[in-house]
């Protein structure tokens, strides 16, 4: 089933189409944004302005085409704050109607900040964390509070990009008098709803919308000089945004259409919304913010399927997002999931039982048993040189829950199970920071050998030991078939680790009973 969502925003109007998998994930087949403006003027006027007006119902007949194209069985479309608020709004939902045959459903605030939490709640790892959502839009902010299974606290405030900008009329620079006026109109609106947020109690902020990826990804490029391939799952603290408000207010129009990071058709509001998302994460005492790339149009989708009966929370063993992107990823490259398992298992035993040795985390850990589910996805291009399929493939699937760090390394830990080891000549490798490239030898090292381990695909090994001295590992491997097979090709491929911890490596079963 392939379904679409308009989300006639303030500040744009966005477009997602995806088909919903037999095992129920949405797999994001087209998403489109047009930043319509149509609340410009509306909270001066009450009136949506015609050039606004005639525009999005352009775009929105755009979208429709798109949909029918993609032979959508429902378009969700539900319409914010601008239309909202606007005396016409009436007009422009029944001039959509007409032209397309689509009637929008006007959300409250609440049920704005409802839908996006469903969204985030799927695209960010929540945990057992308890956590704020904040999304900036053209005319509202939503603030909302829950977990993994229930929402606490949603709050709609009459704050927005193009609200603000009504308000300093449209000025393109803030003087000093303006911008006071304003921090204290933000205050004076937000004040009270954040300090219910400090009550309900959250340990961590997660911001969606347009304006604060926008935001997250300037300070990013600002503070560190790199680009980020995606947003979602990135942190970006309040000292950084900060500093780049601070930047930003003191700018003229052109200026910040050449700060990087920042489109040009955000320039005109985007130091207001900086000022607006600072002052935000100060009241609520957040010291930093996770970027999110979900929002209201993933969360119409999902409740729609919701309503029908038909729950998107696809659970993995672990009921872990992470945990549950690997799987999906896995699946769909038609990888061997319990093989993977038991490859993972091996590797497990070996991180731990080495760990004395390599001193490396529980987050690598982690990394190491997701690599091992997913190195082998390459096979469904080709074999020759799947291995560099499986990193191409990995770094380019927007894993759920992982940053863009996380992800590189997922890429080349399955680069390097297998063939060459990693080498300072090659050139991705080469960038990588010493700490990353001490990880990368030793975890591939690590699921070199539980892959020779498992080379008959039958599970033959069932555990194994680790002894070593200064100078030497002695790996014993235990089952109860005969792992001749096994032992040999984990032999072959053991120089990877042996460099990593620099030490012999010998892998043998127990003697003198041969399994």
């Amino acid at each position: 089933m392939n379904l679409a969502a308009i989300d006639i925003g303030t500040n744009s109007i966005h477009l997602v189409i995806a088909e919903v998998t037999q095992r129920g994930n949405l797999k994001v087949l087209i998403d489109e944004k047009e930043m319509v403006k149509l609340g410009v003027g509306v909270f001066a006027t009450n009136q949506l302005s015609q050039e606004a007006f005639e525009r999005g119902i352009a775009v929105i007949q755009r979208y429709v085409q798109l949909a029918d194209q993609f032979g959508v069985d429902e378009i969700i479309t539900a319409a914010t704050s601008a239309t909202r608020e606007a005396k016409n709004g009436g007009e422009f939902l029944d001039a959509l109607a007409r032209e397309t045959g689509l009637t929008p459903h006007v959300i409250s605030g609440k049920e704005e900040a409802r839908l996006i939490f469903l969204a985030v709640r799927r695209a960010i790892a929540f945990g057992n964390e308890k956590v704020l959502v904040l999304d900036i839009g053209g005319g509202s902010t939503e603030a909302t509070v829950g977990d993994q299974e229930n929402i606490y606290f949603k709050k709609s405030i009459k704050l927005g990009v193009l609200r603000l900008l009504d308000m300093a009329g449209g000025k393109e620079t803030l003087t000093k008098t303006d911008a006071t006026e304003l921090l204290g109109h933000i205050k004076l609106a937000a004040e009270e709803v954040m300090k219910e947020v400090l009550t309900e109690g959250f340990t961590k902020v997660i911001g969606t919308s347009g304006t604060i990826r926008a935001l997250g990804e300037a300070a990013h490029l600002a503070g560190k000089g790199s680009s980020l391939d995606t947003v979602n799952a990135e942190v970006v603290s309040t000292k950084e945004l900060s500093k780049l408000s601070k930047k930003l207010l003191k700018m003229t129009l052109e200026e910040r259409e050449k700060v990087p990071g920042i489109s040009s058709n955000r320039a005109d509001a985007i130091h207001l919304g900086s000022m607006l998302l600072v002052n935000l994460l100060e009241m609520a005492q957040a010291s930093e913010i996770t970027l999110c790339d979900a929002s209201l149009r993933e969360g119409l989708i999902l409740d729609y399927l919701d309503s029908l009966g038909r729950k998107q929370t696809i659970l993995g063993p672990e009921g872990n997002l992470r945990y549950r992107s690997v799987l999906h990823l896995a699946l769909r490259y038609q990888s061997d999931i319990e093989q993977k398992k038991h490859v993972a298992h091996l590797s497990l035993q070996l991180y731990d039982q080495l760990q004395q040795l390599h001193g490396l985390d529980d987050a690598a850990k982690e990394l190491l048993e997701f690599a091992c589910m997913i190195f082998e996805v390459g096979h469904f291009i080709g074999f020759p040189k799947y291995h560099k399929h499986s990193r191409y493939i990995i770094s380019n699937s927007r894993l759920r829950g992982f940053t863009n760090e996380e992800i590189t390394l997922l890429g080349h830990l399955a680069r390097y199970h297998r063939k060459s080891g990693p080498k300072k000549r090659h050139s991705k490798f080469k960038k990588m920071t010493k700490a990353q490239k001490y990880l990368v030898r030793t975890l591939s090292g690590i699921m070199r050998i539980a892959i020779g381990l498992d080379k008959t695909k039958n599970q033959w090994v069932d555990s194994l030991s680790c002894k070593w001295t200064a100078e030497h590992i002695a790996i014993t491997v235990k089952g109860e078939e005969n792992p001749d097979l096994e032992i040999w090709d984990a032999m072959r491929h053991r120089f990877v680790l042996e460099k990593a911890l620099k030490r012999e490596i010998t892998i043998a079963a127990p003697d003198p009973v041969h399994l």
